[in-house]
């Protein structure tokens, strides 16, 4: 089924990255979404590629909406300059906020923070409390390594294969969009599998 989102939550690093093509491809990811009017949906910081990215929507007349907790907007690490500025109590209360606020996903290169809600949004999705599409871009393969962490999970039988359909996987941010086009339902067996 084809998908047409409004707004989209991307999970990224605080900080840039030691390859430049990870910035590019955030900008560029930017730019297809501030002219397909799509909402960001982010962490609210005002750096690394967090910061960058929503920058290069605001630059291009997009709408932004940042989520931080309290604690990390006292380092002074929020963006001030955004659309909207949800502060919330706790890193859960931000993740909870981000997902309500989201038709989807996508996963740029990140930390452990990227990791964690990466993670969690696709257990959710295995769990079956929401459909919403994940996408990975897999700048510079760069999330190979996750990748081939979900392969081996199937390969011990700790996860049904049909895992592989909780996200789709892309190398560049056009190809986020193309991606849209044909989002499979996830399996039954996917959450059944486990119980």
């Amino acid at each position: 089924m084809s998908f047409q989102p409004k707004s989209l939550c991307v999970f990224c690093g605080s900080k840039n990255g030691n390859d430049p093509t990870y910035v590019e491809e955030a900008k560029a990811l930017a730019r297809m979404m501030a002219k397909k009017e799509i909402e960001l949906v982010y962490g609210g910081g005002s750096i690394g590629i967090m910061g960058i990215i929503a920058q290069e929507i605001l630059d291009h007349g997009g709408r932004v909406t940042g989520v931080i907790p309290e604690f990390l907007q006292k380092h002074e690490v929020g963006h001030h300059g955004l659309s909207e500025l949800i502060i919330t109590e706790s890193m859960h209360e931000r993740k909870r906020t981000m997902f309500e606020k989201s038709d989807g996903f996508i996963v740029l290169p990140g930390g452990l923070g990227t990791m964690d809600e990466t993670f969690e949004i696709m257990t959710w999705k295995q769990l079956r409390l929401h459909n919403k599409p994940i996408i990975v871009l897999d700048t510079k393969d760069y999330w190979q390594p996750f990748h081939q962490l979900v392969e081996a999970t199937i390969a011990g039988g700790f996860a049904h294969e049909g895992v592989r359909d909780l996200y789709c996987l892309v190398k560049t941010a056009k190809s986020v969009f193309e991606c849209f086009e044909d989002i499979p339902d996830v399996l039954e067996e996917v959450f059944t599998s486990h119980l």
